[in-house]
């Protein structure tokens, strides 16, 4: 029995081209076989975003040269921010006058504005070209906001028998894949962001602690609210158990309407 050949030749230019392989055969009835051409794929690395605590950052600002980028609205950072930060917001105030924007500003600040102080904002057009105007793509650039990256399980069980994984992106995390996208590769951000900075790890500015910037409106007054109703019901509660004939006379006078 004959035996049978084969050598091969190759031929390629670049990744971006296609590449051609030539298989040339050597048997009793000879031929040429030319196979599917294949297509090579450029690759590109993209950065990866540091995630660390306030520890490991106040790390990263000390022995690497880290400069803190505070993306929040204005009025976080006026309440609180870290000295020597820069400040780029990621979301603006907005005070846009379209019937549209002018109903949703007023649902707003009549639930999440009055209760929670949070101002009613719209995306920073900006953003991108004020923090390149600023910085260099080769900075190192430690990006903040209030909350930080939030876990959220799903009760909906996999196939596994894990829990579903979802991530609710902060303000940091999507500033930073902003910048990823516009060339900054040496980014990192707070996990859980300012509201998790215990008082004293860094030198701030502003009226109130780091941890508590994010809050604001009717929330702030909740504590001493509940405190004092609760004082009211049980001292309620104790004066009709010990004296329950004071009580039903008292209920007595009350006007029933």
């Amino acid at each position: 029995m004959a035996g049978i050949g084969a050598c091969s030749t190759f031929s390629s230019t670049s990744c971006l081209r296609t590449s051609l392989l030539k298989l040339e055969t050597h048997s009793r009835v000879g031929g040429t076989i030319f196979a599917k051409p294949i297509r090579r794929r450029a690759l590109s690395i993209r950065a990866e975003v540091n995630f660390v605590n306030a520890e490991e950052a106040k790390k990263l600002i000390a022995a690497e040269g880290y400069t803190i980028l505070d993306v929040r609205d204005k009025s976080q950072f006026d309440r609180a921010h870290i000295k020597s930060c820069t400040h780029v917001p990621l979301f603006i105030e907005n005070q846009d006058n379209d019937p549209g924007t002018i109903v949703k500003r007023t649902l707003h600040n009549n639930f999440a504005g009055l209760f929670f102080g949070l101002t009613f904002t719209k995306p920073n057009p900006e953003f991108v070209q004020t923090v390149k105007s600023q910085f260099s793509p080769g900075s190192k650039l430690l990006l903040v906001c209030q909350e930080g990256l939030r876990l959220v399980l799903d009760s909906s069980p996999l196939i596994f028998g894990l829990d579903t994984v979802s991530f609710l992106m902060s303000r940091s995390t999507s500033a930073a894949t902003k910048l990823e996208q516009a060339g900054f590769q040496n980014i990192a951000c707070i996990t859980s962001g300012l509201q998790t900075v215990k008082p004293g790890t860094f030198d701030t500015v502003g009226t109130t602690e780091l941890q508590d910037a994010g809050k604001a409106g009717l929330v702030t007054i909740q504590g001493k609210i509940s405190a004092v109703l609760g004082t009211v019901l049980i001292c309620a509660y104790l004066f009709i158990t010990f004296f329950p004939d004071q009580a039903e006379k008292l209920l007595q006078l009350a006007p029933t309407g």
